[in-house]
């Protein structure tokens, strides 16, 4: 494949990533503070790939793009051992964190309206073979950062 064949299929595959969490999202699957985290890299990479695509193709935007993949993918994997209890997560969303014990019970009822409800890092929403939604982001990401490398090395013209 080209240069702007993987960049193309690396932008696509980060754009169906995204899109996957805005549709997660209206199906009632509210984001957690670390599930927005991983989704800014995503858009990162779009606009990255879009300016190889469209103005210049520059194999320092391409490495910038697999520098974002890479980066959702370590919020992934962050987030995963959140969600399994491997290590502590933001103490802002998560349930044993210092942040949410000094709240105010009457600020987490979901008939609030003043408040968002709040939505736990350390809680699985939904998974599929074991895996979370943040496990298969870093999953996904990875390869796309991978992905992101091939093109660092491939030709240039088709």
């Amino acid at each position: 494949m080209t240069f702007r064949q993987l960049v193309a299929l690396a932008t696509l595959g980060s754009m169906a990533l995204l899109g996957g969490a805005f549709v997660f999202q209206l199906l009632g699957y509210a984001p957690c503070k670390l599930c927005l985290w991983q989704r800014w890299p995503h858009a990162a990479a779009i606009v990255l790939g879009a300016l190889i695509l469209t103005m210049a193709p520059s194999r320092i935007l391409a490495a910038l793009g697999g520098l974002a993949a890479l980066g959702t993918a370590g919020i992934g994997i962050y987030h995963t051992g959140v969600e399994r209890g491997w290590w502590m997560g933001p103490t802002s969303c998560t349930s044993g964190g210092q942040g949410l014990n000094s709240l105010s019970g009457d600020l987490l009822l979901p008939g609030n309206a003043a408040v968002e409800p709040v939505v736990l890092c350390d809680e699985v929403a939904w998974e599929l073979f074991g895996l979370s939604m943040a496990s298969w982001n870093a999953s996904f990401s990875l390869a796309l950062a991978v992905i992101w490398v091939l093109a660092l090395t491939a030709p240039r013209k088709a």
